[in-house]
Protein backbone atom coordinates (compact mmCIF):
# COMPACT_ATOMS: atom_id res chain seq x y z
CA UNK A 1 0.00 0.00 0.00
CA UNK A 2 1.51 3.24 -1.05
CA UNK A 3 2.17 5.57 1.95
CA UNK A 4 0.04 8.17 0.85
CA UNK A 5 -3.31 5.47 0.81
CA UNK A 6 -1.62 4.52 4.58
CA UNK A 7 -2.43 8.10 5.51
CA UNK A 8 -5.90 8.59 4.04
CA UNK A 9 -6.78 5.15 5.73
CA UNK A 10 -5.50 6.02 8.93
CA UNK A 11 -7.47 9.14 8.40
CA UNK A 12 -10.78 7.59 7.92
CA UNK A 13 -10.39 5.47 10.91
CA UNK A 14 -9.33 8.74 13.03
CA UNK A 15 -12.57 10.76 11.53
CA UNK A 16 -14.90 8.93 13.32
CA UNK A 17 -14.08 9.57 16.68
CA UNK A 18 -14.66 12.96 18.27
CA UNK A 19 -11.40 12.92 20.33
CA UNK A 20 -9.23 12.95 17.14
CA UNK A 21 -5.65 12.56 16.45
CA UNK A 22 -3.91 13.37 19.91
CA UNK A 23 -1.48 15.92 20.87
CA UNK A 24 2.01 16.18 19.65
CA UNK A 25 3.56 15.39 22.90
CA UNK A 26 1.15 12.48 23.71
CA UNK A 27 2.14 11.22 19.93
CA UNK A 28 5.71 11.17 20.90
CA UNK A 29 4.98 9.75 24.03
CA UNK A 30 3.43 6.83 22.54
CA UNK A 31 6.46 6.54 19.48
CA UNK A 32 8.45 6.18 22.17
CA UNK A 33 6.80 3.36 23.77
CA UNK A 34 6.18 1.69 20.81
CA UNK A 35 9.64 1.78 19.88
CA UNK A 36 10.67 0.20 23.14
CA UNK A 37 8.01 -2.36 22.91
CA UNK A 38 10.06 -3.13 19.50
CA UNK A 39 13.18 -3.18 20.99
CA UNK A 40 12.12 -5.53 23.61
CA UNK A 41 11.11 -7.73 20.84
CA UNK A 42 14.64 -7.18 19.00
CA UNK A 43 16.48 -8.00 22.62
CA UNK A 44 14.49 -11.00 22.79
CA UNK A 45 14.81 -12.34 19.71
CA UNK A 46 19.18 -11.48 19.28
CA UNK A 47 19.63 -10.13 22.63
CA UNK A 48 21.26 -12.05 25.54
CA UNK A 49 18.02 -11.37 26.90
CA UNK A 50 15.93 -13.91 26.82
CA UNK A 51 12.06 -14.26 26.88
CA UNK A 52 10.66 -15.77 30.32
CA UNK A 53 8.96 -18.68 29.68
CA UNK A 54 5.44 -17.39 30.70
CA UNK A 55 5.57 -14.90 27.70
CA UNK A 56 3.57 -14.61 24.82
CA UNK A 57 5.47 -14.90 21.40
CA UNK A 58 6.64 -11.69 20.21
CA UNK A 59 5.81 -10.32 17.22
CA UNK A 60 8.88 -7.95 15.28
CA UNK A 61 6.46 -7.01 12.56
CA UNK A 62 3.54 -5.68 14.41
CA UNK A 63 5.41 -3.55 16.67
CA UNK A 64 6.95 -1.84 13.42
CA UNK A 65 3.68 -1.56 11.90
CA UNK A 66 2.73 0.05 15.39
CA UNK A 67 5.35 2.58 15.01
CA UNK A 68 4.00 3.28 11.45
CA UNK A 69 0.91 3.78 12.91
CA UNK A 70 1.47 6.42 15.60
CA UNK A 71 4.16 8.46 12.59
CA UNK A 72 1.44 8.55 10.45
CA UNK A 73 -0.89 9.94 12.81
CA UNK A 74 1.77 12.54 13.59
CA UNK A 75 2.47 13.05 10.02
CA UNK A 76 -1.48 13.44 9.45
CA UNK A 77 -2.24 15.89 12.22
CA UNK A 78 1.09 18.41 11.13
CA UNK A 79 -0.70 17.79 7.58
CA UNK A 80 2.60 16.08 6.00
CA UNK A 81 2.79 13.96 3.31
CA UNK A 82 5.20 10.98 4.14
CA UNK A 83 5.31 9.69 0.85
CA UNK A 84 6.61 13.02 -0.66
CA UNK A 85 8.71 12.93 2.37
CA UNK A 86 10.38 9.37 2.04
CA UNK A 87 10.95 10.39 -1.25
CA UNK A 88 12.81 13.29 -0.39
CA UNK A 89 14.75 11.14 2.18
CA UNK A 90 15.42 8.35 -0.52
CA UNK A 91 16.90 10.96 -2.81
CA UNK A 92 19.44 12.15 0.01
CA UNK A 93 20.90 9.06 0.45
CA UNK A 94 20.74 7.97 -3.07
CA UNK A 95 23.04 11.04 -3.41
CA UNK A 96 25.02 10.97 -0.86
CA UNK A 97 25.68 7.51 0.24
CA UNK A 98 25.89 6.10 -3.47
CA UNK A 99 30.26 5.16 -3.26
CA UNK A 100 29.81 5.09 0.72
CA UNK A 101 29.22 1.64 1.14
CA UNK A 102 30.65 -1.62 -0.95
CA UNK A 103 28.55 -2.68 -3.75
CA UNK A 104 27.53 -5.95 -4.14
CA UNK A 105 28.83 -7.96 -7.29
CA UNK A 106 26.86 -10.99 -8.63
CA UNK A 107 24.86 -13.34 -7.03
CA UNK A 108 22.71 -11.89 -4.21
CA UNK A 109 24.06 -13.41 -1.15
CA UNK A 110 21.66 -15.41 0.74
CA UNK A 111 19.91 -13.32 4.53
CA UNK A 112 20.16 -10.04 2.70
CA UNK A 113 16.62 -9.51 1.61
CA UNK A 114 12.72 -9.66 2.99
CA UNK A 115 12.38 -12.07 5.33
CA UNK A 116 10.64 -15.51 3.43
CA UNK A 117 12.21 -14.06 0.00
CA UNK A 118 15.50 -16.01 0.65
Amino acid sequence: MPLKEAQQRVDRWISQFEEGYFHPLTNLARLTEEVGELAREVNHQFGQKTKKKEEPEGDMAMEMADILFVLICMANREGLDLEVAFDRMMDKVESRDVDRWTKKTGKREKGTGRKGTD
